[in-house]
């Protein structure tokens, strides 16, 4: 720990950095309990069916076995989901994807509970399945739910802004490209997992890892008919998260075990090949774009389409492609603008929430056709790019006025004057036999917080304890991504006491209070802004508590030090302790809300979405790869990367860079290896030794610099920076590959099957994966 003050703008260690490293910190995964009972859920096994029988006779009759449960057992609606409640706990008519749960039970131990599950024999009836967005959008498609009047459609709608056909008919240039992505895992370390119990009183408690606790009690009060002022949810640190535990995994499982656990606390735990099976996946998308411009380069027209694969049910399905939507125009200023979006359910794995939320996939097409547009305009495609870079009072391609910081511009030109850019001919002009080398550059922005439509609050409480120290009840989900330190900085800046004497709480909701969910590039910015005014409510009493204890006239002669306030004038002062003791367990205690403003200029379009749209506040960045590629295996290496982020004021610089380094690197798998490769909704990429994800050697050196541009309605002027960097590598490497080797790669990943056969005058659409 550091003896020393956290202080805006400073590097900072992080206060969880020591019991981590040393294993000491207990995540969800190191919570069992006493006379344990274990939980699994058999699964569907095929992708479409309707269910005739579920024989648990032989499971149920396992030594060791306490219960076996159906669906017919759940109580309450038994469906869940954060805006569509359209996924059983337990499916009880119809499976919809290979990972559907089917029936829960709970066992003595885990070889108990495997046994028991490959006992039960399920008796389910074959339905014709959809596995593709033009298979689901045909008019005769099997629909994955009976029903909906929009068939497999889950939502479709235009976002317009001028006349783009008109215009791109008028335009001196203008390119074409159609682009895809595949579904993606998280691949965090700590797996979907918690424990749960049922107290003496019926009361439920959880500890979990999630990244939206206070929304979890609410999806369990839904699913089991359980009021929600009857469950208590513990979230800890996470393994990762990244999105994936943004939504029920374990929660609505755990929660109906536990109510037949007899109050013996109940653990569930996914392995590996079951989060791939039934874990949330980054969203299949597949972009149409046509972009336009004047012969001098600046940006007239785009028309483009948006179809994005949601897999079995909706969770964030409409949500991801409704932010896809608004990001689909990069940060470029475009008078005319088509851009429609169409989200379809199909029976592949579950589509959900990741870092870089449905910008990720058009961050890609975009800045292909960026860099497309330069070649057929003879451009250097780092000058294109700054020629129309977004400014603040600008109009972005959904027609919402650009009212707050803006710093996209002042990111491409970081890069442009960077050696990295400055030298690309003489580093180019190097390589090796059999290697092409070649320099890509993408600008980027993600949008922060909710959006328009549903109130992005916050509600911070901080504590002066008897013991004179510092205590903040943190109520959002730290998952890796270092809340928990910015927090004790913001706390230490105001309150001027040192990191031994600030403790944190992680989210409880019995302790903390809602302050939405770990995601959407919100957390430090909200959060930050009420503890900032809990505080300062703080530093008020405890200066005029000392002012009663010393005898001062005025607040204005006190000076909160570490562990004391001085009067100065008169030479006396008074511990903090002392203060404490003097004060009521209310008065020690100040809590705020603090909700995030939003767009006053909405457009008229776009009406067809419910909530997220639009956004007031964006982060930005521009980033460059270098890359070699190997002309006998096509084998893409990354050799150096840049990264120039703007993201408000930096809080800290330490993990202001981890971060951006952390998303590079995710965003290296993105683009060169990562797929869930599916055939028929059947995984056949189950495990990290099919799914490869990237490892040290394949991480480059990465230079990051950031860009301030003080956010006035943020947190000492900070910004969200957790996902505008996930966006960058995927397009920017892609650039460079076609810089290097004059071909247009429009699928991910970028393998080395792909690019020789691109490099051979072949399709990579004709590869399986």
């Amino acid at each position: 720990m550091n003896e020393d003050i956290p202080r805006i703008g400073r590097p900072f260690v992080r206060p969880d950095a020591a019991s981590k490293a040393a294993g000491l910190e207990r995540y969800a995964a190191d919570h069992y309990g006493e006379v344990l009972l274990w939980a699994g859920a058999k699964r569907a096994g095929v992708p479409h069916g309707r269910i005739r029988g579920v024989d648990i006779g032989a499971a149920a009759g396992l030594p060791g076995v306490v219960t076996v449960l159906t669906g017919r057992d759940v109580p309450g609606t038994n469906r869940q989901g954060i805006v569509h409640k359209d996924q059983p706990v337990l499916c009880d008519d119809v499976v919809r994807h290979r990972g559907d749960p089917v029936a829960l039970v709970l066992a003595e131990d885990r070889s108990v509970l495997q046994k028991a599950l490959d006992l039960i024999r399920l008796d389910i009836e074959p339905l014709p399945g959809v596995f593709g967005i033009d298979e689901a959008l045909l008019p005769d498609a099997p629909l994955v739910h009976e029903g909906r009047p929009t068939g497999n459609t889950l939502l479709q709608t235009v976002i317009r802004k001028g006349s783009a056909e008109a215009a791109l008919r008028s335009c001196s240039v203008m390119v074409e490209g159609t682009f895809e992505v595949p579904f993606i895992s998280h691949a965090f370390l700590e797996t979907e997992n918690g424990v749960a119990w049922q107290e003496a009183d019926g009361r439920l408690v959880l500890v979990v890892s999630t990244q939206a606790p206070f929304r979890d009690r609410w999806e369990i009060g839904h699913a089991l008919g359980i009021p929600m002022d009857r469950i208590r949810i513990v979230g800890p640190y996470l393994g990762g998260g990244f999105g994936g535990k943004d939504g029920a995994t374990v929660q609505c499982l755990l929660a109906f075990a536990a109510l037949h656990a007899g109050e013996r606390p109940v653990k569930m735990w996914w392995s590996r090949e079951e989060n791939f099976l039934a874990g949330y996946k980054r969203h299949a998308a597949r972009m149409h774009y046509r972009l336009g411009a004047s012969e001098n380069g600046e940006l007239q027209a785009l028309d483009c389409r948006l179809f994005y694969d949601t897999g079995a049910y909706a969770h964030l399905g409409g949500e991801v492609m409704a932010l896809g939507m608004e990001h689909a125009s990069g940060p470029y200023r475009i008078p005319h603008t088509r851009i429609e979006g169409v989200c379809v359910y199909t029976n592949n794995p579950i589509g959900g929430a990741m870092r870089g939320f449905g910008v990720a996939q058009v961050s890609f097409a975009v800045e292909r056709m960026m860099d497309r547009l330069a070649a057929r305009l003879g451009m250097d495609p780092l000058a294109l790019r700054v020629q129309n870079a977004l400014e603040q009072g600008d109009t972005n391609g959904c027609g919402v006025r650009l009212t707050q910081s803006t710093g996209i511009r002042a990111c491409l030109e970081a890069l442009w004057e960077h050696p990295l850019w400055r030298g690309r001919e003489a580093w180019k002009a190097e390589a090796g036999p059999f290697k092409k080398r070649g320099v890509g550059v993408a600008a980027l922005w993600n949008a922060m917080g909710y959006g328009r439509g549903l109130p992005d609050s916050a509600i911070a409480k901080v504590e002066l304890t008897r013991e004179g120290a510092i205590r903040v009840y943190n109520g959002v989900s730290d998952m890796g991504q270092g809340n928990t330190s910015a927090l004790f900085q913001i706390a230490g800046e105001i309150l001027h006491q040192l990191e031994t004497r600030i403790e944190g709480v992680q989210p409880d909701t019995e302790r903390t209070y809602p302050s939405g969910s770990a995601a959407a590039s919100r957390t430090t910015y909200t959060y930050g802004n009420a503890l900032i005014q809990a505080c300062e409510e703080l530093r008020r009493r405890i200066l005029g508590w000392a002012a009663l204890m010393l005898f001062a006239d005025t607040l204005d002669d006190l000076e909160l030090l570490p562990g004391r306030v001085l009067y100065a004038k008169a030479g006396k002062e008074v511990a903090l302790r002392d203060i404490a003791a003097m004060m009521r367990d209310e008065v020690r205690v100040c809590i705020s809300q603090f909700i995030m403003p939003v767009a006053k200029d909405v457009p008229d379009t776009g009406k067809e979405f419910v909530i997220g749209f639009p956004h007031l506040l964006f982060s930005h960045a521009a980033h460059l790869a270098r890359v070699e590629v190997d002309e006998l295996t096509g084998a893409v290496t990354v050799d150096t990367y840049c990264a120039a982020t703007e993201a408000g004021r930096v809080l800290n610089p330490q993990t202001f860079e981890q971060q951006v380094e952390g998303a590079v690197a995710q965003g290296i798998g993105y683009a060169l290896s990562e797929a869930v490769r599916l055939e028929e909704g059947r995984i056949l990429t189950p495990d990290f030794a099919t799914y490869i994800i990237p490892g040290a050697i394949d991480v480059p050196e990465i230079a990051s610099i950031a860009v301030e541009a003080p956010e006035a309605t943020g947190p000492f002027g900070l910004k969200g920076v957790g996902e505008v960097g996930m966006n960058g590598p995927l397009p920017a490497i892609a650039n460079a590959v076609s810089d290097a080797c004059g071909i247009e790669p429009d699928r991910s990943p970028l393998t080395g099957e792909r690019i020789l056969a691109l490099m051979s005058g072949g399709s990579a659409a004709s590869l399986t994966e």
